[in-house]
Formats: C-alpha cells, structure tokens, sequence
C-alpha cells in the first residue's frame, strides 16, 4: 500500500489564512468601504503572512487570527490615507461601495457577517482612521481594549480615549436605537423601490418621513440626481417621480438583496447594474428618513443579477 504523503507546509500556511479570510475581509471592508481596496489589502496581508512562513528562522505563529487581524487593520489604515486623497478629489457625495450578498448553488442568499449598516458606514467616514479602526474592532467584533492597543501598537490608555472619542462622535450623529425588524426592513424598501421606479407619488408620500434626506453618489459617471444631498419629503418625492419618467423605453430589472447590513433594491438596465439603492428607518420601521443610491459604475462591478425578481417594464407597472 503506499503511504499517503504528508502535507505540504504551505497547505496548512493556506488553510489557516483561508480560515480567518472572512473575518479579515469584514473588518478591512467596515474599515475602508471599498471591497476593490478591501480585496488588495487582503492580497498583501496573505504575501505578508506566506512570505513569514517561507522564511527558515520564523518563530511559529501560536494565535493565527490575532497576528492577521494585526496585519490587515494596520495594512488598512495604510490604504486609508490614500482612500482619503480620492476622497478629496470625488465627484459629488461619496458613499461606500455597495457590498450585496450572493447566491450559493441552492439560490439562498450567503450574507458576510457583520457588516454594518450603509447609514452607520457614511457616519464612519467622519472618524478619523484610527477611531475607525478602534470602533469597528471593538463595537462590532468585540475586541477588548488591550487586544487593540497590541493590534494598533498603541497603549490600552489610548485605546480607550480613541474609543470614547469614536463612540461619542458616532453617537453625536446616529444616536444607539432599536432597529427595525430584516423583515419589515424588507418589506417597507420593497415598497419604495416600486413606488419609485413606477412613479407612484401617493405611495411615495406616505412611506417618506418629513425629515427625509437622499444621498446619491454617481462619481461624475453614473446618473445622480444631484451632488449635494436632498433633504425634505416633497423635494425627495419629486426626485423620484423624474427618475420614473426618465427609466429606459425597454424598461428596469429590479431585485433584492442584502446589501452589507440592510435589505437593498438592485436596479438593472440594459443587461447592467444601474443602481443599488438602500433605505434606513426610523426605530418604528413605519418612515424612511434616509435614502442612499449609488450609481457609480465603478462601484457596481461587483453586482450580479439575482435570479428571483419582479420586472418593471415602464413606468406606473406595478410588481
């Protein structure tokens, strides 16, 4: 009988970084918004972290997640500043780039977890890097303060005041509230989605809180609507009543996915994305008061068209 070979050292350096992949992917992505500069990042901590492995004298690793998390946010925070200089530069309002979740082979829709909310990301993008850094990592994956400061280099004394400074700041600008039920979530996005696309104003109206304010982020690329926020029912209501009567002749494609942490509306046009759409509550679930669309191409080319959908042909159809 012959022996079966023992496995390559490299093939358990691969499977322990493949392991963590997901976790290392959710915390660089809440950090930067950006799964194309999410994706290179995890591209440089695995170079990092095989190129320890092929080198004779490397001590052994004995806490695999904690040494790649301390790569990848630090790697982050590096690409942070560079994010920030586009930033700068951008075309209109920026938002994070739209992360929707898959279909597996059974057609259920795979969710990466914890991912935050489009609303809360757009707060996060007024912290500074290393506040950022410090909230997502002990607000949303429950690292405690001295973890941190052994990730970020940085005393535990620090690491407390970077905290209650990010979590004041956060706090300032979308105080902590019960969120809505995924289902009604659903439901009420659904709702607006079709009710925009089909120009139905009376719908609009009552699903729109008075206070409503629409982000749109098109990058000087895509359709927006304008490059400054929207603020106020009727003026909301009016934006998209326009978009209504300027949808294709041949009609929209409209589907739903989770997008990062929120139920979203996906909108196809032409065999491509159009949109990506996401609509955030009030606590009650029964008013939208904040509406993000993003219509930059460059941040859609990651969306896939899911197979269950309703079809808006022309305007006024319904689902």
């Amino acid at each position: 009988m012959t022996a079966t070979p023992p496995p390559h050292p490299l093939d358990s350096v691969t499977d322990r970084f493949l392991g963590h992949r997901e976790l290392l992917f959710s915390v660089v992505y809440n950090m930067l918004g950006t799964v194309a500069d999410t994706e290179d990042t995890l591209q440089e901590v695995w170079l990092a972290w095989s190129a320890r492995h092929r080198r004779p004298d490397a001590e052994p690793v004995e806490n695999a997640r904690a040494y790649l998390v301390r790569i990848a946010v630090n790697q982050a925070l590096a690409r942070r500043a560079e994010l920030g200089r586009r930033q700068e530069s951008y075309v209109g309002t920026w938002l994070p780039e739209p992360l929707a979740g898959v279909e597996d082979h059974a057609g259920e829709g795979v969710e990466r977890a914890e991912e935050l909310s489009m609303a809360l990301l757009v707060v996060l993008e007024t912290l500074s890097p290393l506040e950022r850094a410090v909230f997502v990592l002990h607000e949303v994956f429950g690292f405690t303060h001295p973890e941190i400061a052994r990730i970020l280099n940085r005393s535990p004394t620090a690491v407390r005041q970077l905290a209650t400074r990010a979590r004041r700041h956060v706090h300032a600008r979308r105080p902590p509230r019960h969120r809505p039920e995924a289902d009604l979530h659903a439901r009420v996005t659904e709702r607006f989605a079709a009710a925009a696309l089909g120009g139905d104003l009376r719908t609009l109206l009552e699903l729109l809180a008075p206070d409503v304010t629409l982000w749109t982020d098109g990058g000087g690329k895509g359709p927006a609507v304008s490059l400054h926020p929207v603020h106020g029912r009727d003026r909301v209501a009016a934006v998209f009543m326009a978009v209504a009567r300027a949808l294709p002749a041949a009609g929209v494609d409209l589907r739903h996915r989770r997008v990062a942490g929120d139920p979203g509306a996906l909108v196809f046009a032409d065999g491509g994305p159009l949109a990506v759409v996401v609509v955030d509550l009030t606590p009650e679930g029964d008013r939208i008061t904040g509406v993000y669309s993003v219509t930059n191409p460059d941040k859609l080319t990651g969306i896939t068209r899911p197979a269950a959908s309703w079809r808006a042909s022309r305007p006024g159809c319904g689902p």
